[in-house]
C-alpha cells in the first residue's frame, strides 16, 4: 500500500497550486496523475476509465465496477476519496460535483479528450452551471517532476532489478542468437525477478541495427564482433527504471573502442556538471560539444536525457529546447549516443535523482565496455 502521508503531501502541492492560479475545483483524467495522487498501486491500465474532481475541501473519484473494487482495497476504508461507479457518463458526472462543490474556475487537465471537455461544457450548460475553464498547461507535469522520498525508493527498487538482469543477460548472450532471444531472455528475467512490469518495450539492437536509436529487435542474428545496444527498464509498482549498455561479442575493434570512450566521457562529464538549478540544455551542450570535438558531432542528434517517473518519458529535459532550471528531486537519464550508419551504435544511459549538491545515479552497472559470448 502507498504512503498514505506521502499521497496526502502531493495533495496538499495540488491544492497549493490551486490557491495560487485562483482554481476552486480541478478535473483529471490521466492515469499516471491520479496514480500519483491516490497512491492505488497496480490499479491502472491502458483505459481512460477514471475521472477525479479536486476541490478545496473534496477528493472524489469516479471508476467502474471494473476497478472499483480494487481501489477499495488499495486505498483502505480510511481513504479521503469519495470513491463512486456509478453508471453517468464522466462529463456530466464531473458537472455534477462541479456544482455540488460551487466551483466556479474550473481548470481542466490538458490530455482531457476534446470529446470529454466539449461533454463536460455542454452538461454544465445543461444543469445552468456557469463556470470559467481553462487547461492545466502542465501543472501537474511540474509537480510530479519533484519526487517525494517514496517515489525515489520504487524506482531505486525497479533499477536493482535492471542491473541484476545486465549481469544475468551477460552471461546469456551468444554469437548465434537472435535479437529477439535475447530480448525474451531478458525481459523474462526481470518479470521473474521482481518486476511488476516492463517500463517500455525493450531495445536490442546489434551490429548496424544499433545505429538506429530506437531500433525494435528482430530476426538479426548476432555475430562475433558485433555490438548490441540493450536499452530497457523493469517497472515496479507503477514506477519505471530506465538503463542503456552497449556490449560487444568477442574483443572490440580500436574504431569500436574509440567511439564507445567518447560516449563514456560525454556522459561521465554531464553527470559530473549535474546539480539543482543547471539549465537542461546546458547539460545537453557538453556532451555535444564533448562528442564533437572527438569528431563524431554529425552522429549524435537526440536529446541527451528526461525525467522518469510514473511515466517512461517525464519532465525536466537535457535537451536542445528545455531553457529551465532542474529542480532538486527530479529524476533524470543521461544518455548520449554515437551512431554510424551501416556499423554500429553506442549509448550509456544510467538515470537517477537531482540534488543540491550533484546527481546521484539508481543505476549500479559498470560504464567499461563489458565483452560478452567469451
Amino acid at each position: 500500500m502507498a504512503d498514505k502521508n506521502a499521497c496526502a503531501g502531493r495533495v496538499e502541492r495540488l491544492r497549493s497550486l490551486m490557491a495560487d492560479r485562483g482554481y476552486d475545483a480541478v478535473i483529471l483524467r490521466n492515469n499516471p496523475d491520479l496514480r500519483w495522487l491516490t497512491g492505488a498501486e497496480r490499479t491502472f491500465d491502458f483505459e481512460t476509465a477514471h475521472t477525479a474532481v479536486v476541490t478545496r475541501e473534496s477528493l472524489w473519484l469516479h471508476t467502474d465496477s471494473r476497478y472499483y473494487n480494487t481501489f477499495v482495497e488499495r486505498l483502505g476504508a480510511d481513504c479521503p476519496w469519495k470513491i463512486d461507479m456509478d453508471v453517468i457518463d464522466p462529463a456530466r458526472w464531473a458537472a455534477e460535483r462541479v456544482r455540488e462543490a460551487h466551483a466556479r474556475v474550473v481548470a481542466v487537465e490538458d490530455t482531457c479528450t476534446l470529446s470529454f471537455f466539449d461533454g463536460f461544457t455542454s452538461a454544465c450548460a445543461a444543469a445552468s452551471i456557469a463556470c470559467l475553464t481553462p487547461r492545466l498547461h502542465g501543472d501537474i507535469c511540474d509537480l510530479r517532476s519533484v519526487k517525494d522520498a517514496e517515489e525515489i525508493e520504487l524506482m531505486r527498487r525497479a533499477q536493482e532489478v535492471t542491473d541484476a538482469a545486465f549481469d544475468h543477460i551477460c552471461g546469456f548472450i551468444r554469437a548465434g542468437q537472435t535479437e529477439q532471444e535475447i530480448r525474451v531472455e531478458l525481459e523474462n528475467y526481470m518479470l521473474s525477478h521482481g518486476a511488476d512490469e516492463l517500463s517500455f518495450g525493450t531495445i536490442i539492437a546489434a551490429g548496424p541495427n544499433g545505429a538506429n536509436p530506437h531500433a525494435q529487435p528482430g530476426p538479426y542474428v548476432v555475430q562475433r564482433g558485433d555490438l548490441i545496444v540493450m536499452d530497457y527498464g523493469a517497472g515496479y509498482h507503477d514506477y519505471h527504471s530506465d538503463m542503456t549498455r552497449t556490449v560487444c561479442v568477442g574483443e572490440p575493434s580500436a574504431e569500436q573502442r574509440e567511439a564507445y570512450d567518447v560516449v563514456r566521457r560525454a556522459h561521465e562529464a554531464c553527470a559530473a556538471a549535474v546539480r539543482a538549478g543547471v539549465i537542461g540544455r546546458d547539460i545537453h551542450q557538453i556532451a555535444v560539444d564533448v562528442i564533437t570535438e572527438a569528431g563524431y558531432g554529425d552522429y549524435f542528434g537526440h536529446g541527451l536525457g528526461h525525467g522518469v517517473g510514473l511515466e517512461i518519458h517525464e519532465r525536466p529535459n537535457f535537451n536542445r529546447a528545455w531553457d529551465r532550471p532542474v529542480p532538486a528531486g527530479s529524476v533524470v537519464t543521461i544518455e548520449p549516443g554515437v551512431y554510424l550508419p551501416g556499423k554500429f551504435g553506442i549509448r550509456l544511459e544510467d538515470f537517477g535523482v537531482v540534488t543540491e549538491d550533484g546527481y546521484e545515479p539508481f543505476t549500479s552497472s559498470t560504464h567499461d565496455l563489458v565483452v560478452v559470448g567469451e
